[in-house]
């Protein structure tokens, strides 16, 4: 019995010592990105995300259209690029949402990842919800690039990339609809 505790010891430090060099190899692996970038290293935050990729996550999935709208900067401007459309100031992009709510049910986007690079983050996500009036929802993936303010408690600019050929094929719908006029 007395070789019990002796093994949990030798576990244990092991652990540490692997914890000790995984902890060191990132660190250089920080510093040699650092170094070939002029100093600034893009992060990987898929631990963390970032508080500003919460909210506009929180906002997409609630109900209130200004909600979304008020984290961006005055001019701030909203790119859908799978329907090739741009809006501009937070009116029109709480617009947007309000448009979106009306025409996609339980409409959801669920962060997997984020980078951070100077004040652009990139954002993987699913994005999905049911079309009214499709037989099927839809979950695609989305890549949202996210342009922020100095101080990254707003948003300057947002540009999302999806596929709408996915959303349409997955909702069950022909690859020539068109949303119903508001």
């Amino acid at each position: 019995m007395a070789s019990r505790p002796l093994r949990t010891l030798a576990v244990l430090t092991c652990t540490a010592a692997l914890c000790a060099t995984a902890t060191a190899t990132a660190h250089a692996h920080a510093h040699a990105t650092a170094h070939a970038t002029g100093g600034h290293a893009a992060r990987d935050t898929d631990r963390r995300t970032p508080g500003i990729v919460t909210a506009w996550a929180r906002a997409w999935n609630g109900t209130e259209p200004a909600a979304l709208g008020a984290l961006f900067t005055a001019d701030g401007t909203y790119t859908d690029e799978a329907v090739a459309v741009t809006f501009r100031g937070q009116g029109e992009i709480a617009g947007w949402k309000a448009r979106a709510d009306t025409l996609i049910a339980d409409v959801r986007v669920t962060v997997r990842a984020t980078r951070l690079d100077g004040d652009r983050v990139t954002v993987r996500a699913l994005y999905s919800g049911h079309l009214k009036g499709a037989p099927k929802p839809f979950a695609v993936p989305m890549t949202t690039v996210l342009d922020l303010d100095a101080h990254h408690c707003r948003i300057v600019s947002d540009r999302d990339h999806y596929s709408l050929a996915a959303v349409l094929a997955q909702s069950g719908l022909p690859a020539d609809w068109t949303p119903p006029a508001p």
